[in-house]
């Protein structure tokens, strides 16, 4: 690499990547130093070195700081009172003095040092551009071009970055074919050998709210908030909203007119089907309406405190005979993501078992009550 050519390429690079020329330069002076020391063994023994470069012509020199002594004892680190007044009279005993190295092979040194560094000074600041971006885009949205995969990752470009999508975080089934566009939730940023990894997910319930969130501007502006998501990735989601505003239908906004807002959400995750829930404070109401589209008769709630002051919210739920099997859901999908999606562990008995369950425990409180009369009876005798 010419010295011009140099200039033109660290100007070039400064401008398109945002590093400062200064930057570039030092990084290049270290490399040249670092690589001088590699290449002659005995510079090793004066490790006052150091490299500069014109910032006019490109021009390279290598220096070394050596002592003025009365008497030299170590010629890499010292001079010789008299011969360092040769080039400067004034320098005294116990002066230091910048001597310059004519190394023949410098130029051919400094190319590749110079190549080396720039390449070096360019991953180290993307690194850290990709490290202080997306940090700070934790739990954000961010639209992707499928690139490859493998058995284990998926590969994704994210725009200004490449980031993984791992195993644990892909949906079952979800086609992740090359030049997909899909939206990912950017979860976290790891090091890996010593590069940043973005690490993105489509299987988190939060990429459900973030979708919400971009769709509805309700949800938004805060007009409407999202309380809580449960989700079964790939299968179904449920969402409990409320609105701030009594004037505002926080079910009708989040599902649009037609369907349309739901609809353009599903449709990014696979027809992965959604149930808008509305939020309540009061812990029945609350429960009954995530269990929807089931009707349900009667909730009836407990909160028992354990010994070590944890609290177990369990809910006993009354459902028609016919609403039983709904409100299970398949495979008790139904009923599993209300209560994620609540708190509560949820109990669900249809009509006729509950009928059943007051009955026998009607008999059962009334066989105590009689036995007790008889033992008092036969008390008094």
């Amino acid at each position: 690499m010419e010295n011009k050519e140099m200039l033109e390429a660290i100007k070039a690079l400064s401008k398109e990547r945002g590093i400062e020329e200064e930057t570039l330069f030092e990084a290049i002076e270290e490399a040249i130093v670092a690589a001088f020391k590699r290449e002659f063994a005995d510079a090793k023994q004066n490790e006052q070195v150091f490299a500069e470069i014109d910032r006019e012509t490109g021009e390279m020199y290598v220096y070394e700081v050596v002592e003025v002594v009365a008497e030299v004892t170590d010629p890499k680190t010292q001079i010789s009172l008299e011969e360092a007044r040769e080039i400067d009279p004034d320098l005294e005993e116990g002066d230091t003095i910048e001597m310059t190295i004519d190394v023949e092979s410098l130029g051919r040194l400094a190319a590749g040092a110079a190549k080396a560094a720039i390449s070096k000074k360019l991953r180290d600041t993307e690194n850290d551009r990709i490290q202080s971006e997306f940090s700070d885009q934790i739990g954000e949205l961010a639209s992707g071009v499928i690139q490859r995969s493998d058995n284990r990752f998926v590969f994704v470009d994210i725009g200004r970055a490449e980031a993984t999508l791992p195993r644990q975080e892909q949906v079952k089934d979800e086609d992740y074919s090359f030049n997909k566009r899909m939206k990912f939730l950017i979860l976290r940023v790891e090091t890996q050998k010593e590069r940043p990894v973005i690490i993105v997910s489509r299987s988190h319930p939060f990429l459900v709210k973030k979708l919400m969130e971009k769709e509805v501007p309700e949800i938004h502006d805060g007009i409407v908030e999202i309380v809580s998501v449960a989700r079964e990735a790939g299968s179904r989601s449920k969402v409990a909203v409320v609105s701030r505003d009594p004037d505002v239908d926080p079910l009708g906004a989040c599902v649009g007119q037609r369907g349309t807002r739901i609809q353009a959400i599903m449709d990014e995750l696979g027809n992965e089907k959604i149930d808008i829930i509305q939020y309540s404070d009061d812990p029945a109401v609350y429960i009954s309406n995530a269990l929807s589209p089931a009707k349900v008769e009667r909730v009836d709630t407990e909160i028992i405190t354990k010994d070590d002051g944890t609290k177990e919210m369990n809910a006993q739920v009354v459902v028609p005979d016919q609403q039983y099997s709904l409100a299970i859901g398949r495979a008790g999908q139904n009923v599993r993501l209300a209560a994620r999606l609540t708190g509560w562990k949820i109990d669900i008995k249809s009509m006729s078992q509950y009928q059943t369950m007051v009955q026998n425990d009607f008999v059962a409180n009334f066989t105590i009550a009689d036995d007790e009369a008889g033992e008092a009876n036969n008390e008094e005798a």
